[in-house]
């Protein structure tokens, strides 16, 4: 889908957005991270809402992820002693958050009360905190920290009423997050707005700053006087530039290169870190190398790139290793029975590598660009490497190396879907909670 632009500023049209979502809904709940751009959406809309005299509309929740910069803790901290009159809500429960930083882990468990003599920080003080000892929706320990995310809505909007979820997600971070607005295949939004999606019934996601760039961000702040995350000052101070500066959580696969800066902004956070979670300090010292498969990935010299594969496989945990020969297995087989929709230039490309394809003649719908999109199936197995350029275009052995590498078991990196048996345990989750 191509940018349309507004004879409009962000700012008013964010605006105008915040104002439909306050007069369609009973509540206004801002999922708040302790990020730029969360910030930002809770200034503009604490803003509006004070100014309108909504604030009985609004509230605010944060989950807390254990471990993070000090600098981050003193602003949520800040954030949720300050903005008087909303409700607040600071979620502190023993979630699975995705580990990218060890092999023999692939979710580690913040707020885990079995390691409470070493988490890396103390329960927050604060009258706004959720545990798993008042947790008013139904929680188990264990369960995946996107689902919770969704059950703590469905529980808000069911207890409050209908309610509108302001998320911070702007389109020009990821193409994972553009297509989130610009996706044909969107169906459940509020009213046709693109920049929704439906949660539940009375439950819907706004993503009302998703047309703002990083500049607008920092021009905001200035202008306005806005309080926001000092970890910035630091990464900036730490020679990080502008549009690289993200926070996540700190062990998750987004944030592997940018791990090691906790060793020079909060020390003393990260010797506790290193104790927490196992493979941190390698992740430290390796993560945005070639040892965790960025840059220029190599190999052997008298291995190919399948055997590489073979080589890396074999060092993993059995468990682990089960679940990446279960997702490349079901790679090889989707690309030789099923196939995907690729276009002409890229069939070009495969072909002229020797890749034997099997042309099908149908146009794949699941592509949502222009043009025809022939699904074809490739009958010569993945090959060893390609000039594709994209792994996600045409997959190779080298391709699967460097996911092994990121210690991305799910095979994301090259562009796969959840599994069936993925699928069927998020519906199950789905359904077990969706009438609290």
């Amino acid at each position: 889908m191509a940018k349309h632009y507004l004879e409009q500023n962000v700012y008013d049209a964010t605006m105008k957005r915040i104002a439909q979502a306050f007069e369609d809904h009973d509540k206004v709940l801002v999922a708040f991270s302790g990020g730029k751009d969360s910030g930002l959406m809770m200034n503009l809309c604490y803003d509006y809402a004070k100014e309108h005299d909504k604030l009985d509309q609004l509230a605010m929740y944060t989950m807390d992820y254990e471990a993070d910069y000090r600098a981050s803790d003193e602003y949520v901290e800040r954030c949720f002693n300050g903005y008087p009159g909303m409700q607040k809500f600071w979620l502190c429960l023993p979630i699975s958050a995705q580990c990218s930083c060890s092999m023999t882990e692939t979710y580690w468990i913040p707020w885990d009360e079995d390691k409470q003599s070493i988490w890396v920080k103390d329960m927050p003080d604060n009258d706004a905190v959720i545990n798993e000892h008042n947790c008013p929706f139904n929680f188990t320990k264990g369960t995946y920290g996107r689902d919770t995310r969704i059950n703590f809505a469905k529980w808000f909007a069911d207890k409050y009423g209908s309610t509108a979820v302001m998320v911070g997600l702007r389109a020009d971070e990821s193409l994972n997050r553009l297509s989130a607005i610009t996706s044909q295949h969107r169906k459940y939004m509020f009213n046709g707005l693109r920049y929704t999606s439906k949660l539940a019934e009375n439950c819907y996601s706004y993503y009302p700053i998703y047309d703002w760039t990083v500049e607008d961000i920092w021009t905001a702040n200035a202008k306005f006087g806005y309080d926001y995350n000092k970890t910035y000052d630091l990464m900036y101070q730490a020679g990080v530039p502008v549009a690289q500066q993200r926070l996540a959580s700190p062990f998750h696969s987004c944030g592997q290169c940018d791990l090691k800066l906790y060793k020079v902004i909060a020390p003393d956070v990260w010797g506790k870190m290193v104790s927490r979670v196992n493979g941190v300090n390698f992740m430290g010292l390796y993560g945005g190398t070639v040892a965790t498969g960025y840059k220029k990935a190599t190999k052997p010299k008298h291995f190919t790139w399948k055997q590489y594969a073979q080589f890396l496989l074999n060092t993993l945990p059995d468990d682990i290793r089960e679940r990446f020969l279960s997702n490349i297995t079901r790679f090889e087989k989707t690309w030789s029975e099923k196939g995907y929709g690729r276009n002409e230039r890229v069939i070009a490309q495969m072909e002229s590598e020797g890749i034997k394809l099997e042309h099908t003649g149908v146009d794949d719908k699941r592509c949502t660009k222009p043009g025809y999109y022939e699904i074809v199936k490739i009958k010569s197995g993945i090959p060893d490497e390609t000039e594709a350029g994209d792994f996600r275009h045409c997959p190779s052995w080298k391709a699967i190396c460097i996911t092994i590498l990121k210690n991305d078991w799910t095979l994301q990196y090259m562009g796969v879907s959840r599994s069936k048996k993925d699928n069927d345990r998020k519906k199950a989750a789905l359904e077990k909670y969706k009438n609290l």
